[in-house]
């Protein structure tokens, strides 16, 4: 498998998305939640989209879109304007709804719980399979999953204030994942008490 997973920061990126369907729709809401610019080249805009600052443009202006943009992504039915498309992006970033395969950027299955996204990608074999699997994730990934993130986050950055050997740094977080002290008040959701203890931890550190 010749791909691999990366994040791409989006806010104030050009994204022009050929088409203006169920897909296009949803690629655009994807990128306009997480601060992109977003111009669509079709037919009509749901009011969804227009409302969060999309923008409506005809087909007839795929070639300015496609100059202006970082990102085109095409989620068109119109496989010769797909192809067009694809072809004057040249080395642009370029998400293939259709095809995800011809393009290079791939725009996976994902899902939000607390402060963690997840995402999968079954390299195009199934995305039937890419849904099921994230119901599965899903119902795994438990309240005291995401807490015990919030707590990790807070230790790291506490830890950083009074430590600069990382190996001590690790092996505190550590420390502070199997304590069970901690975990009792996580399942109890005594947030605030779990840092109070994390900062009399910390204090030991010499």
């Amino acid at each position: 498998m010749d791909w691999t997973s990366i994040y791409l920061k989006t806010s104030d990126l050009n994204v022009f998305i050929l088409g203006t369907g169920e897909v296009a729709t949803r690629r655009a809401n994807r990128f306009l939640d997480h601060g992109a610019n977003v111009r669509l080249a079709g037919n009509n805009l749901s009011p969804e989209i227009e409302n969060k600052g999309a923008q409506l443009f005809s087909t007839r202006n795929v070639d300015e879109l496609v100059e202006w943009c970082d990102v085109a992504v095409i989620a068109s039915g119109d496989e010769e304007m797909s192809d067009y498309v694809s072809g004057l992006a040249g080395d642009k970033l370029i998400n293939r709804a259709d095809y995800p395969l011809k393009g290079n950027v791939i725009v996976p299955t994902s899902f939000n719980i607390g402060g963690v996204e997840i995402s999968i990608f079954t390299n195009g074999k199934s995305p039937l399979m890419a849904r099921q699997l994230r119901k599965k994730i899903q119902s795994v990934i438990t309240e005291e999953d995401i807490l015990e993130i919030e707590l990790q986050s807070y230790a790291r950055v506490k830890l950083k204030e009074v430590s600069e050997n990382q190996k001590q740094r690790r092996e505190y977080l550590y420390m502070i994942f199997e304590d069970e002290t901690i975990g009792d008040l996580i399942c109890n959701g005594k947030i605030d008490e779990a840092k109070k203890y994390i900062d009399n931890l910390i204090k030991g550190i010499e």
